[in-house]
C-alpha cells in the first residue's frame, strides 16, 4: 500500500476516533460546541443515542487501523477498501438526512482514501 494511501487512511481513521470520543465520552459538554445545529436541551436527552453512533464510530476507525496493520498487501488493501466504503456510505446518508457538512467530514476524506487505493 502507497504511503499516501497510509496517510490518508490513518487520517479517516482519526476522524473516526475523534467522532467516537465527542460521541460516547463528551456529548453533554465539549460536543455542544461541536455539533451547534443540536439544541443546547438535547444534548442530554440524546446520549445514549449519540454514546451509540459512537461506538459505531470506533468500529469504522478499527477497521481503518486493522487494514494498516496486515501484512499481505492484497488483503490489507482490500480491508481498507471495505472500511473506507463503510465511511463513504456513512458520510453520504448522513448528508442527506442531517447536514450537508457531514459530505465534507466523512465522505470527502474516504473518497480520497478510495481513489488513493484504487489509483496508486
Amino acid at each position: 500500500m502507497a504511503l499516501l494511501s497510509q496517510i490518508i487512511i490513518g487520517l479517516v481513521a482519526f476522524i473516526h476516533f475523534y467522532i467516537l470520543w465527542l460521541e460516547m465520552f463528551v456529548w453533554t459538554t465539549r460536543a455542544r460546541k461541536v455539533f451547534k445545529t443540536i439544541p443546547e436541551d438535547q444534548f442530554e436527552k440524546t446520549k445514549l443515542m449519540a454514546a451509540n453512533q459512537g461506538l459505531y464510530n470506533g468500529f469504522l476507525a478499527v477497521g481503518l487501523v486493522w487494514s494498516l496493520c496486515i501484512c499481505d498487501a492484497t488483503w490489507s488493501r482490500n480491508v481498507a477498501l471495505f472500511f473506507l466504503a463503510c465511511v463513504l456510505v456513512a458520510g453520504l446518508y448522513g448528508a442527506m438526512t442531517v447536514s450537508k457538512r457531514i459530505f465534507y467530514v466523512q465522505s470527502v476524506p474516504a473518497i480520497l482514501g478510495l481513489l488513493s487505493l484504487l489509483l496508486l
